[in-house]
């Protein structure tokens, strides 16, 4: 049985384009490519550290809730972290990757909208559950929405 080393919290940010396709939002730091996530300060709650986590990675805020605290982790990786993820709807826009205070540069290179498909290729396989989940669960929520991996 493996023991949880690390916590971290993030979103799959999700959108709805008017013509009902949906679009994830993945960031790229060297070569991997994730949804935004990070560590809890002090007392936070884990869905309070995962939307400030997003806000902190690309300057965009949370536009509802819709799914509220429902999450998944992924299985663990990197010697034992495990990462729960919520799934939130934000609002498609060019985004300018602000600069980490800690880093002095900013924590990714690269932000993409992407579709189910092109996700699906670009993250790596311990995020394609969790990528599978935000799907079913946009599928069960939004039923007439068109999901461009089908």
């Amino acid at each position: 049985m493996s023991t949880v080393k690390k916590r971290s919290f993030g979103v799959v940010p999700v959108v709805a384009d008017p013509d009902g396709s949906l679009a994830f939002l993945i960031l790229r730091a060297y070569r991997n490519w994730d949804f935004p996530k990070g560590g809890a300060d002090e007392g936070e709650s884990p869905l309070a550290a995962a939307v400030r986590e997003m806000e902190e990675e690309t300057g965009m805020r949370v536009s509802d809730l819709a799914w509220g605290e429902v999450s998944m982790d992924t299985e663990p990786y990197a010697g034992g972290k495990i990462t729960s993820y919520y799934l939130v709807r934000v609002q498609k826009q060019e985004i300018t990757l602000p600069v980490s205070a800690e880093l002095g540069r900013p924590e990714h290179d690269e932000y993409r909208w992407v579709d189910a498909a092109k996700a699906r290729s670009l993250l790596p396989l311990r995020l394609i559950p969790i990528l599978d989940w935000a799907i079913q669960t946009v599928a069960t929520t939004l039923p007439n929405r068109q999901l461009l991996d089908q």
